[in-house]
């Protein structure tokens, strides 16, 4: 039997999963790390921290499986997008990764559109500048630590440098580099116009693949390390979003799927490079050869019922303890109970800034509507209908693009929640299915994986083949139109309160 390593560097913990070549789970393991946030609006990590928790992830599935590390045939590598890893000449970390979710540099974009021009930027790069992409960080460093940026002699995305540290090869992928707005998406290759403009020399840049070629191999000191047999291929890979959808089968135009984790994603296939010239959702070069995507990014979405939890909801996590079941079940049992609109409760869920359908990194979340006879219950359904209202706001605008929506599927936390899935089928008015595998990005990057080492002859037969539909929620038209009132007020309230969120962060 061959098996496929599936690496998934997220933003609160890396999960290393082995699947036979059948898509079947063999072994799993999650090694968790810190985020450090010592500004308002800074979010940064440790790549060792990283690296850290992949040798720990490989040598336990290793352990638990006890497979033959030589039919292990190849490793895919999926993480989080955006963040700037910064290595000097010796290939050691200059600093902390400023990761996808720091806000800090609303000035850079300022910058990249007065050098550059908005217009050119999105010709180019697909989409407008903004500060959660890589370019504006890398800009952010050369301005205010000039003597680090002087030492870089390497930039490369987070999973790259996993990458680096397997094979000690400086390179990258179409999917995640085009996050980077540093690519002509068109063209899948670094935009020599947009880094002359930039003054970001090429140098830096790791070398430019597609997501299912193999880009090295694992070397000998990262083989004594993980205890993977050195030699063992290593692909492209993808960012987290695209190598979902890969797990979660979308390869081909008229599929979407949404994700729910810490942050919130709605991500679709298209035959062409269709284009927001208002910058309200991305486009990227897809996993899948010759395909591009449109992609939207709600910034705070798991991240703020995990706010909820930790500040508000002590007693569902005290029953919860008690029970021996996740807080987060007691608490969508507790928010089933409200009727929709949560009693004219409307949350925004801003609390980091935001990137879709709103690029702004000044709004922050809000309660509006909040009375006296609101509770508990009344607060956790707000904070799911504004987070799902978000998702809602995103596929309105995919639909104004010409980019057909004809099947979601669901992955992340949220898609195991049946009372949520059955909220967003309501919401997009069409049905919301989860996947039999719910392994998402490390699947993805271990079909990548399969059809660089030669055992799928490409990602459509290989998704075909292990891609299977779970539970269906189809949607209830009469809870659309009760949604679509709030959804309303939900959309207004952002524009209202535009210039209050800048007048608060000048005060």
């Amino acid at each position: 039997m061959n098996y496929l390593l599936g690496v998934d560097l997220g933003t609160s913990g890396t999960k290393t999963v082995l699947f036979d070549e059948d898509g079947n789970v063999i072994a799993s393991k999650t090694i968790e790390y810190p985020l450090y946030q010592e500004k308002n609006g800074w979010a940064e990590q440790e790549p060792e921290d990283w690296w850290n928790a992949v040798v720990q992830g490989v040598q336990a599935v290793l352990q638990a499986s006890g497979v033959d590390v030589a039919d292990i045939k190849g490793i895919g590598l999926s993480g989080q997008m955006h963040g700037l890893v910064m290595l000097d000449e010796n290939g050691e970390v200059l600093r902390r990764s400023i990761i996808w979710c720091d806000q800090r540099t609303g000035e850079e974009v300022e910058d990249m559109n007065r050098m550059l021009g908005a217009e050119k930027i999105i010709q180019i790069t697909a989409n407008p500048a903004v500060t959660g992409f890589t370019a504006a960080k890398i800009l952010w460093v050369k301005k205010h630590e000039p003597e680090l940026y002087a030492k870089c002699a390497h930039i490369l995305l987070p999973k790259d440098y996993i990458r680096y540290k397997l094979t000690g090869e400086y390179a990258t992928e179409v999917s995640d580099a085009s996050g980077m707005q540093l690519m002509d998406v068109a063209k899948r290759t670094w935009s020599d116009e947009i880094l002359e403009g930039l003054g970001i020399e090429k140098r830096l840049l790791g070398k430019m693949y597609e997501s299912q070629d193999v880009t090295g191999e694992v070397h000998q000191e990262a083989a004594a390390l993980t205890g993977l047999a050195a030699g063992t291929i290593v692909v492209g890979g993808a960012g987290d979003n695209p190598a979902a959808a890969i797990g979660t089968g979308i390869v081909s135009q008229g599929k979407a799927f949404t994700t729910i984790g810490t942050s919130a994603v709605v991500y679709a296939v298209s035959d062409r490079m269709a284009l927001d010239p208002k910058g309200r959702v991305h486009t990227l070069c897809a996993s899948v050869p010759g395909k591009w995507t449109v992609m939207s990014c709600t910034q705070a979405a798991g991240l703020s019922l995990q706010w909820l939890r930790n500040h508000v909801c002590t007693p569902e996590m005290a029953e919860a303890a008690e029970k021996g079941v996740d807080p987060y079940e007691i608490m969508t049992a507790e928010a089933a109970r409200v009727p929709i609109g949560s009693e004219k409760l409307i949350y925004l869920p801003y609390l980091m800034g935001e990137r879709s359908p709103h690029p702004d990194p000044d709004c922050r979340g809000v309660f509006f509507g909040l009375s006296a006879m609101h509770e508990r219950p009344h607060l956790i359904r707000s904070v799911m209908e504004g987070i799902s209202f978000s998702q809602w706001e995103c596929v309105e605008v995919f639909r104004e693009m010409g980019v057909p929506i004809e099947d979601m599927m669901i992955c992340g936390g949220g898609g195991r929640s049946p009372f949520w899935r059955q909220m967003l089928a309501d919401m997009y008015g069409c049905s919301v299915s989860t996947v039999q595998s719910d392994q998402g990005g490390a699947l993805g990057a271990a079909i990548l994986a399969g059809v660089g080492a030669g055992i799928y002859s490409d990602l459509e037969t290989a998704c075909d083949a292990l891609v299977r539909k779970k539970d269906s929620s189809e949607p209830n038209m009469a809870a659309n139109g009760a949604y679509a009132k709030y959804f309303t007020l939900y959309k207004e309230l952002y524009r209202t309160l535009f210039q209050s969120f800048k007048d608060l962060k000048n005060i």
